[in-house]
């Protein structure tokens, strides 16, 4: 991407998404909870539940940004490090608040050792990634044991309507209102084109199961326009192995209730 207006393609190749996503760090909070109407915040709190940090322990929050997911853990004293590879939202993270660890990092090659977290996160950053399963085991290497790990991202509505009604929002009302906020809204014109294209809860399930990770559950919000998956990583890591179909089928009846 070479100049404000431009838009990173679906190939999404690292430089272009990161820089879309430079030049939306400075109002990108506040578009979020504009677009979401106002849902942002409480999904942010499901998954600070589901990923269930206590102090002492140590919390990766991947696709970071501007932090602000991040700001709960720090204020519950618990150690968490803020990776994006946007130096643009890391900088506007950084000014607001510098007691937080923000350090730039891809997250198909993360610049950690192996097993040093004992939580990893990513909140609708996983769609933005060149390679999401390579992520998936990357996050799985980075893990301690038994650790887990929790995602939050853009789904597919269960009631076919409301599914209907959903993707007429993201690709006529969302385009429409970024244009009249956002200082760049063909960045959301991709991002209504990402979450349109991304796999639905059970397809993002198997590729947690296939990656290594174990007990996949996830669950509905919003009637399923988001999705917040959760696993764990063996207590005796041996690789990355295929995923068995009950854990896929666990990871279904999780959904249901």
């Amino acid at each position: 991407m070479s100049s404000a207006g431009s838009r990173a393609s679906l190939e999404k190749r690292p430089d272009e998404v990161a820089t879309m996503f430079d030049e939306v760090a400075p109002r990108y909070d506040v578009m979020n909870d504009l677009l979401s109407l106002g849902q942002t915040r409480r999904w942010r709190k499901i998954v600070l539940d589901a990923v269930d940090a206590s102090p002492g322990q140590r919390v990766l929050d991947l696709a970071a940004g501007t932090g602000t997911s991040s700001e709960p853990y720090a204020d519950a004293g618990i150690d968490v490090v803020a990776c994006d590879f946007s130096l643009g939202m890391l900088r506007v993270g950084k000014r607001r608040r510098p007691d937080i660890d923000f350090i730039a990092g891809d997250a198909t090659n993360l610049p950690f050792a192996d097993g040093s977290f004992d939580a990893v996160t990513i909140s609708f950053g996983l769609r933005n990634v060149s390679d999401p399963r390579k992520a998936l085991a990357e996050m799985l290497r980075v893990t301690k044991p038994g650790g887990r790990l929790v995602i939050a991202e853009f789904s597919s509505p269960v009631n076919p309507l409301w599914r209907t009604m959903y993707v007429e929002y993201l690709m006529r009302a969302l385009p429409e209102i970024a244009r009249r906020a956002s200082s760049n809204p063909d960045a959301y014109v991709y991002l209504a084109e990402s979450i349109r294209a991304w796999p639905d809860q059970d397809n993002l399930a198997a590729w947690l199961s296939a990656a290594g990770w174990t007990d996949v559950t996830y669950r509905n919000l919003s009637g399923g326009i988001v999705a917040v998956h959760r696993a764990y990583k063996p207590e005796a890591a041996t690789g990355s192995p295929a995923a068995p179909p009950a854990q896929v089928r666990r990871a279904r009846r999780s959904a249901s209730r």
